[in-house]
C-alpha cells in the first residue's frame, strides 16, 4: 500500500507522542510541520527531518502530497482545524477532545459525511494492549453484562495552568482534559451503551494551588500562576439506556495523601480492573478468584498505546475501515462531557435527549 503522508499541526508535549510513533511507522512519513510558533516548528522539524514547515494551518493543507494530519492543538482550536482538513480532503486524527461543545462536534460529523474522510479521536487508552485484551474477554462474554463501573483520576496538585486552567481555550479542567480518558475507557469495554441521563457536581474550592511546593507536576508552557477558571473536582454518575451505570471523579487538586487513577468494572459474571493494575474477578467452584494476567507490562504503556493508535491510524488511511475510536464515538462522549458540566451548572439530573450542547461551567 502507499505510505501516507502526514502533517502534524500543533508542537506542543503531546505531539512528540505523535511524531515518535509516526517515525517508528514503516508506512508513514512526516511530511509537514506546523506551528503558530514558526520557529518552533522548525526546531521540530529540523530534529525529525521534515521537508515542509508552516505556522498557517489553512496554507500547510492546501499541500496536494498530503494524505493525513494528527491535530494536537489547544482544544477549541480542533473543531475549525478539523473541519478545514476535511473540506481540503485530508484523512484526521485529532487529540481528544473532538471539541469543546457538542453543536462543534455535530458540525465535524457534518462536515466528515460530506467529504467520506477518516476522522479518527486520539483517545490512546483504547490501544494499550491490556484494554484491548480486556476488551477481547468482555466480547467473548467473559464478564457476563457489565452493570456498574467506576472511574477515578485523582491529582492532590496537578492543574497545568496555562491554556488548560483557561476555560475558554480548554472547554474546562480536569474532567474534559484527563476525566475523558477513564470515562472513555470504562465506556468502550462496556460496550459503548447508550447514556440517557447524568448528575453530576463541579466545584472550584482550592484553585490552582501554585503556591503548593515540594511536589512536582506538569506544567504547561504558557504557564500562569494567576490564571485559573476551570473546575477542581468533578464527580457524576452516568446513567444507560441498558440499565448500567458509571460513577466518575476526577481532580486536578484535591486533599488527598496521593494521586489515584483507578478504572473498574462489575458484570455478572465477573468483574476487572485495568488501572492501576490489570486483574480479573471471577468464581470457580463456590471461590472467589482474583486472576493476575501474564502480560509483559501490567499497567498502562503510554508508548506502546501510542505507537498502536499510530499504526490503527494509518491502516484505516490505507483501507478506509471506520477506526476504533470513531467520529460517532467522539460526538457521544462530547455529549456525555457536556452533560456533566451541565448538569453540575443546574444542581440537578439531566437528560441527554434533551441536551443542546451544555455550556461549559
Amino acid at each position: 500500500m502507499n505510505r501516507i503522508r502526514v502533517g502534524i499541526i500543533g508542537t506542543g508535549s503531546i505531539s512528540y507522542e505523535h511524531l515518535e510513533a509516526y517515525k517508528k511507522q514503516p508506512d508513514a512519513e512526516i511530511f509537514a510541520i506546523c506551528d503558530q510558533q514558526k520557529e518552533r516548528a522548525e526546531e521540530v522539524a529540523a530534529k525529525y527531518g521534515v521537508p515542509n514547515v508552516f505556522d498557517n494551518y489553512k496554507e500547510m493543507l492546501d499541500l496536494k502530497e498530503l494524505d493525513a494530519v494528527s491535530i494536537c492543538t489547544w482544544n477549541y482550536t480542533h473543531a475549525d482545524i478539523t473541519i478545514s482538513a476535511l473540506q481540503a480532503g485530508k484523512n484526521i486524527l485529532v487529540e481528544k477532545p473532538l471539541a469543546i461543545h457538542v453543536e462543534e462536534a455535530e458540525r465535524i460529523q457534518d462536515a466528515a459525511k460530506k467529504a467520506g474522510k477518516i476522522v479518527q479521536v486520539g483517545v490512546v487508552r483504547r490501544f494499550d494492549p491490556n484494554t484491548q485484551m480486556m476488551k477481547q474477554f468482555a466480547d467473548g462474554g467473559m464478564f457476563g453484562e457489565f452493570y456498574y463501573a467506576k472511574a477515578s483520576y485523582l491529582r492532590r496538585a496537578g492543574n497545568p495552568g496555562g491554556w488548560f486552567a483557561d476555560k475558554q481555550k480548554s472547554g474546562g479542567g480536569p474532567l474534559i482534559d484527563i476525566g475523558v480518558h477513564v470515562i472513555d475507557l470504562c465506556w468502550y469495554i462496556m460496550g459503548k451503551p447508550k447514556p440517557v441521563s447524568i448528575s453530576a457536581n463541579t466545584y472550584h474550592e482550592l484553585g490552582n494551588r501554585s503556591n503548593i511546593q515540594n511536589v512536582s507536576f506538569y506544567k504547561a508552557a504558557d504557564y500562569d500562576p494567576n490564571q485559573n477558571d476551570v473546575e477542581d473536582l468533578a464527580n457524576a454518575i452516568i446513567r444507560f439506556e441498558n440499565g448500567a451505570s458509571l460513577m466518575v471523579d476526577v481532580s486536578y487538586t484535591l486533599h488527598a495523601s496521593k494521586d489515584e487513577t483507578a478504572v473498574k468494572l462489575y458484570g455478572t459474571k465477573g468483574g476487572l480492573e485495568v488501572e492501576p493494575e490489570l486483574k480479573i474477578i471471577t468464581e470457580q467452584h463456590d471461590t472467589m478468584l482474583n486472576i493476575l494476567p501474564q502480560t509483559d507490562s501490567p499497567t498502562l504503556d503510554v508508548k506502546q498505546a501510542f505507537a498502536a493508535e499510530i499504526d490503527h491510524f494509518i491502516q484505516c488511511c490505507q483501507t478506509g475501515q471506520t477506526p476504533i475510536s470513531s467520529l460517532e464515538d467522539g460526538v457521544q462522549m462530547m455529549r456525555m462531557l457536556n452533560g456533566i458540566y451541565e448538569s453540575a451548572e443546574k444542581h440537578q439530573e439531566i437528560t441527554l435527549e434533551k441536551q443542546k450542547g451544555a455550556s461549559v461551567e
